[in-house]
């Protein structure tokens, strides 16, 4: 089985595997109004907008953005809210379901594509993105295949930004951790960037309903219980 057999074998796998979370029981433990989900959707939003601010500046409106595996667009509708470009902005997808209600859900404008990052001409990128998409991805050869990609889509001096699982789940064995190191593999990166945050959902699902301050205290003094990253790197050039 050659490279092109495994990454095809690896996207079926996590189609099916997305397909089965779409169902009702399992998202709604994701649902929007929930005060832990709101929290932390908050936190990552605050941490990213800090980073994104100090690699690419206060103004997003002239920043060209690539989501991979964007979902239903949300990131991409957050870069809009801080000002991007939707013109300027992409977002690819496997599930074709998802990728039509981001078209649905999202400003005129975005670029919208569903498959591979084979469309994309070289350097064509300031910031490419995934956010959860690398822990979905099991076989070790297909993610540094994605991580090339996304490398080779970015300009010189361009970022590379991801949001992923700093631990195994044991309840779920169709993610896995993305370790730092395995980051500084993929992308030989000039100068980076690294945050841990969220308290791990299981416990901010138990704390939901006590005083927010609680879990604010939990996360600021223990950082072993953060359960995600926002990670970082520019591209040399």
């Amino acid at each position: 089985m050659g490279p092109s057999d495994q990454n095809t074998t690896e996207q079926e796998r996590i189609r099916a595997v997305y397909q089965t979370w779409l169902a009702a029981e399992r998202i709604s433990a994701y649902a929007w109004h929930r005060p832990d989900v709101m929290e932390q959707a908050a936190a990552r939003h605050r941490v990213a907008g800090q980073m994104l601010a100090r690699a690419l500046g206060l103004d997003l409106s002239g920043v060209r953005a690539l989501d991979v595996g964007c979902g239903s667009g949300g990131f991409l509708r957050q870069l809009i809210d801080w000002g991007a470009d939707p013109a300027r902005l992409t977002g690819t997808e496997y599930q074709p379901e998802r990728l039509a209600l981001a078209r649905l859900r999202s400003a005129p404008g975005v670029r919208w594509h569903l498959g591979d990052l084979d469309f994309a001409a070289d350097a064509s990128f300031e910031l490419a993105v995934a956010n959860t998409v690398f822990s979905s991805i099991l076989d070790p050869a297909a993610r540094a295949a994605l991580a090339a990609e996304m490398w080779r889509t970015t300009m010189p001096g361009g970022w590379c930004m991801v949001f992923d699982f700093r631990y195994n789940n044991p309840r779920n064995d169709q993610v896995r951790r993305v370790t730092r190191a395995e980051l500084a593999s993929f992308w030989p990166g000039q100068d980076s960037m690294y945050q841990s945050l969220l308290l791990a959902p299981p416990i901010a699902r138990r704390l939901s309903r006590a005083p927010r301050l609680v879990g604010e205290l939990l996360v600021s003094v223990a950082p072993l219980l953060r359960s995600h990253f926002i990670y970082m790197t520019r591209k040399p050039g």
